[in-house]
């Protein structure tokens, strides 16, 4: 296992980190298994975990904080705040109120004193971001989280956290977490950028595009949409849906060029995100330990610039064969009023 200096925190991080969201009811409801495949990746060298508080409602930090016990020392761990906990007004988003308490719950059920690196899950246009940056400021101060960073920010968003820590003399966010594929490369033409211009550390999820990438759906075969990934979101892997074919014939080609390698597809997959050298690890989501196997053979996988330009050829750099986060969308696209002036407005002009 490689590893490297996650932005300049000076922590060092494994270049494949174990994400956990797949543990629990969503994917594995089998606590002692889940903890034979967290064992199992701690052994062979991976030493960054991630996690988040609305993984199966917090069952998933739960299964995590057991599993490490004894073992906490040797691990970068990680988990995210910013999803609804609860029922009811602020019992999620970002402001000072929420983080608080969510801290405190992660820390709870992880079982441990301290996160290493505390993520914002989205953004939350609701709450002004030095509010934000302010409380996770004084949450390092006290020791209850070493760093702290965001997960699938747009690049001004960044771009504006930066400049207000910077303003307002507050800490900033070290790591950025965004989804990268080679079938979601948009990261490339803006986010990336920005991480290595003001020094972020970047972990990156999602390496086998929701499953498109494992294997499992091809062109021309059935999709079983009640398993996997297609019973998280069946809409996604519709082959009626153009958005679907469209990724089938890519996949396809995708196929042809592993096998020409030697390789399978989930290993190119995986190794691809790791080339970019703007990434610092890329997080695997295994489900089973068989698929925890198959996933770490590609970290052994280097891809040289004749495989990269092939790459490019099918999936040209910075574009998205799909929209990849499919979780958030900015306000400003999906509340009208954000787009519309009031009808009185409209009718004096």
């Amino acid at each position: 296992m490689r590893y490297r200096v996650l932005g300049r925190t000076g922590i060092e991080v494994s270049v494949h980190a174990l994400g956990t969201m797949m543990f629990g009811p969503i994917g594995n409801p089998d606590h002692d298994e889940c903890a034979r495949i967290i064992h199992s990746a701690l052994d062979r060298g991976v030493n960054l975990v991630d996690t988040a508080d609305m993984y199966s409602a917090g069952e998933c930090e739960v299964i995590v904080g057991k599993a490490l016990r004894g073992r906490r020392d040797d691990v970068v761990l990680a988990t995210k705040g910013h999803f609804p906990m609860g029922e009811g007004p602020n019992h999620g988003g970002n402001s000072r109120r929420w983080i608080l308490r969510a801290v405190e719950d992660s820390l709870r059920r992880l079982g441990t004193d301290w996160i290493d690196l505390y993520q914002i899950h989205r953004p939350d246009h609701t709450t002004d971001i030095e509010e934000t940056l302010s409380v996770l400021t004084d949450l390092v101060t006290a020791g209850k989280i070493r760093a702290f960073g965001c997960s699938s920010f747009p690049a001004e968003e960044i771009v504006e956290a930066y400049h207000v820590a910077e303003r307002r003399g507050l800490g900033r966010f070290r790591t950025e977490q965004p989804p990268y594929s080679i079938l979601a490369r948009g990261i490339e033409a803006d986010v990336l950028p920005v991480c290595r211009r003001t020094g972020m550390g970047v972990l990156t999820w999602s390496p086998l595009a929701w499953g498109f990438l494992s294997g499992r759906y091809r062109a021309g075969r059935p999709v079983d949409l009640a398993s996997g990934r297609a019973a998280l979101n069946p809409g996604r892997f519709d082959p009626e849906l153009p958005d679907t074919a469209r990724k089938l014939a890519v996949v396809e080609r995708l196929v042809e060029l592993a096998g020409d390698l030697g390789r399978s597809l989930p290993e190119l997959a995986v190794a691809f995100p790791v080339a970019h050298p703007d990434v610092t690890s890329v997080i695997i989501g295994p489900r089973t330990m068989d698929q925890l196997d198959g996933l770490l053979k590609g970290a052994e996988l280097a891809l040289d610039d004749a495989t990269l330009d092939r790459i490019d050829e099918i999936v040209p750099p910075g574009t998205n064969v799909y929209p990849p986060d499919g979780a958030w969308r900015p306000p400003a696209l999906t509340d009208p009023t954000l787009r519309r002036r009031p009808p009185t407005d409209r009718a004096a002009s």
